[in-house]
């Protein structure tokens, strides 16, 4: 998944599909705030897991973490079935 920035509103998740250029991956989103966003001036969607056209978005740098770490994990997987197969060939 390719996760450098900007993140357009079209963007989705390549293993899943889902939008990626959502409140919940924002360094900004904070449950229980104003609209559930720590930017005083933006004006957050109803809708926190669908894609918006945001001006202050910024990937939160803890999602861009944990999609790196499950790219890793899902190689690490991927290894792991082929030598697997590869017993049986």
């Amino acid at each position: 998944m390719a996760a450098a920035e900007p993140i357009g509103r079209s963007f989705r998740c390549e293993e899943c599909g889902k939008d990626l250029r959502v409140c919940k991956h924002c360094r900004f989103y904070l449950p229980g705030s104003r609209g559930d966003c720590a930017e005083p001036a933006a004006n957050p969607p109803a809708e926190k897991d669908r894609a918006n056209f945001c001006d202050w978005f910024a990937l939160d740098a803890a999602y861009r973490a944990t999609t790196a770490g499950q790219g890793r994990e899902r190689d690490k997987a991927r290894a792991a079935k082929t030598a697997f197969d590869e017993l049986f060939t």
